[in-house]
């Protein structure tokens, strides 16, 4: 395991019923590749060393000690080997014929694992043949050549590097209480699943579903190999599904009614996956009862070199294109919602929002628009504030003044210049300065006027700053830090591009439709220094703090997961290769940490806001950081990449 991820496998092998040399050679091969490919533990169907539908051959004593001849021939083959794998097999104990799973790794038999819940029903009837885990007692036996201790106890096995897994056989995790609950609470990161399932019309989208769900719900990697082509078809089909989760989310899967042998190979991430149980008290107060015996692998695992091949997600917090709609509706629905009960609560019947011609400050009017118009309040009580300054261009002042006029909302101008002006006298600043006193002294002007004028009116001042400006700090001390309820606190910067977007497809908006574009497509910025020659926006945001989709990523992964820069650094530069090369991505990862520690400060005193997504940086709520905090661990980390 490398950076927390640990390459797993799930193999479906060629097979011949009761041929118990030709699956050998076939089991041999695959862990042959996945050795190559730096497969760490491999998992392998049900009863693959014989063919799981041998019937009542299993009976016979021939096939049974072939069986054991056949796990020798595997043990000497993997002497050299460092993946541990898991296959499937008769094993007789203390007059009891058991389905199994035994666990080897580097000529070593670590262990075996006998089937709790078995069938007998429709085409399968294990309980003519074999004898369930629960009707085991503790029984000694030796098993190719190696002492082992055949019991009902649960077992987890633990890899050179500490990555505990378990294992379930089938039927296991289609009984009301599977054994990967135990397991799982008991410790084991991963599930692997030998399995033998056959085909029926509409079967596979249910399995699919159940392993996702009992994945997320032990937040666990699960490895799922069942039977393919070769059993008998007798009265059944195996169709030979191989596939990957990770928390409920599938990362690999096999191809279905293959004639040839399958391996399906993904990293899951551990560190990930010990992140959200560490933080979910539900999953930590289901431990307390939960125990498995802990067997260690023999060997150390070999030196590969390692390489990230899953596939990282570039934007998080932008949902698939399917789920778009779905997802800007819930963000929507909950802006509006934690808007509405605030003016309720208060009995406001008029808001306050300073309108820039940007993108924030254009969701947080469309969200007002939304909760006036549902709770039945006349739109002119929205007043939306333009409050032109040194910087503001046309482009942005005109489609903020459009954006009003047409939503149908109140509108008032206060340009700022003069009263900046005033002020840069009182307090003796050169206004040919443009330093951070020149920048924010016009966002603290602004904000000085939303307050004042919602004091005059009765009104609340609705927020605009959203979840990437937190992070980054890039918002003036209370100045447009500052509001009476923040509607964007909890959606970045990136979603909130593809909400304005959808709703600009929205057949009721129109009439806003181009403008909501345009918006959307403005560069990023404060307009707090005066624009270029030709009237363009000339302090652009992204040119500053670097672009908003990295610090999202960054952002994502230090807060949602906890990752360290290393890491978060690896996959930045595994989803962004293309984009931004090796110093760029370094460069604003260390900005990243330096700005999210020192500007904590902003955020220990943030106004009330809804959280929308599974990140907040509400002080009340998912994020509880000193403001003297110490950057210095984390910057270094970044310095040495």
């Amino acid at each position: 395991m490398k950076y927390g991820f640990i390459k797993v496998g799930a193999a479906v092998p060629a097979v011949k019923v009761a041929d118990v040399e030709y699956n050998v050679q076939e089991i041999e091969r695959l862990i042959a590749v996945a050795e190559g490919e730096g497969v760490e533990v491999l998992c392998f169907p049900e009863l693959s060393l014989t063919g799981y539908t041998c019937q009542d051959l299993f009976q016979n004593q021939l096939l049974l000690a072939k069986a054991e001849e056949g796990l020798l021939m595997l043990l000497d083959f993997t002497r050299k080997l460092d993946v541990i794998s898991i296959v499937g097999m008769p094993v007789q104990a203390g007059g009891l014929l058991l389905n199994c799973a035994v666990v080897i790794q580097s000529g070593t038999l670590l262990g075996v694992v006998p089937k709790t819940y078995l069938p007998n029903y429709n085409e399968f009837y294990e309980k003519r043949w074999f004898a369930s885990a629960q009707d085991l007692s503790p029984v000694s036996i030796y098993l190719a050549g190696s002492p082992i201790t055949l019991s009902a106890e649960p077992k987890l096995f633990q890899t050179s590097d500490g990555v505990k897994f378990g294992i379930e056989i089938c039927e296991d995790v289609w009984a009301p209480v599977p054994p990967s609950n135990n397991l799982t609470m008991a410790g084991a990161d991963i599930i692997l699943n030998c399995s033998a399932s056959n085909e029926l019309i509409g079967k596979h989208r249910y399995l699919r579903s159940l392993l996702a769900q009992q994945s997320a719900r032990t937040m666990s990697g699960y490895v799922y190999a069942s039977s393919g082509f070769g059993e008998s078809t007798q009265d059944a089909v195996y169709g030979g599904n191989a596939m990957i989760f990770e928390n409920g989310r599938l990362l690999a899967e096999g191809d279905r009614y293959s004639f040839q042998p399958q391996l399906q190979t993904a990293q899951l991430d551990v560190e990930r996956l010990r992140t959200d149980r560490q933080n979910n008290s539900t999953f930590i107060n289901a431990q307390r009862h939960a125990h498995a015996l802990l067997i260690d692998a023999k060997a150390v695992a070999g030196e590969h070199p390692f390489e990230l091949t899953r596939t990282i997600n570039p934007h998080p917090f932008i949902p698939a294109d399917a789920d778009m709609a779905e997802t800007c509706e819930d963000i929507l629905n909950i802006q509006t919602a934690g808007l509405a009960k605030r003016l309720l609560h208060t009995n406001s019947q008029h808001v306050v929002i300073g309108i820039s011609g940007g993108l924030d400050s254009t969701l947080a009017l469309l969200v007002c628009v939304r909760t006036f118009d549902k709770l039945g309040l006349d739109r002119k009580g929205i007043i939306g504030v333009t409050m032109p300054g040194f910087g503001t261009t046309d482009r942005t002042h005109d489609n903020a003044s459009a954006l009003m006029q047409t939503l149908g909302i109140s509108q008032m101008e206060i340009p700022i210049s003069k009263a900046v002006l005033q002020h840069f006298e009182d307090i003796g600043h050169d206004a040919s300065h443009h330093d951070a006193t020149y920048e924010n002294s016009q966002a603290r002007e602004r904000t000085q006027i939303l307050m004042d004028l919602a004091n005059k009116l009765s009104a609340l001042v609705v927020g605009t700053g959203d979840l990437s400006e937190l992070a980054l700090g890039w918002a003036t001390y209370n100045g447009d830090h500052m509001s009476m309820y923040g509607v964007n606190a909890g959606v970045p910067k990136t979603l909130i591009q593809y909400v304005i977007r959808y709703i600009a497809l929205l057949p009721m908006f129109g009439a806003q439709r181009d403008t909501l574009i345009d918006i959307v497509n403005t560069p990023i910025s404060p307009e707090l220094t005066p624009a270029d020659a030709e009237g363009n926006i000339q302090q652009k945001t992204e040119d500053l703090v670097g672009p908003y989709e990295l610090h999202d990523f960054f952002l994502y992964y230090f807060i949602r997961f906890g990752f360290r820069p290393a890491k978060i650094f690896l996959m930045a530069q595994h989803a962004f290769g293309k984009e931004y090369d090796r110093e760029t991505i370094k460069k604003w990862l260390t900005t990243f940490c330096r700005r999210f520690f020192s500007q904590q400060f902003k955020r220990s005193c943030l106004p009330d806001g809804p959280k929308v997504g599974s990140i907040s940086l509400s002080p009340r709520g998912d994020w509880r950081m000193a403001s003297d905090a110490c950057s210095t661990l984390w910057v270094k980390e970044c310095e040495e990449l």
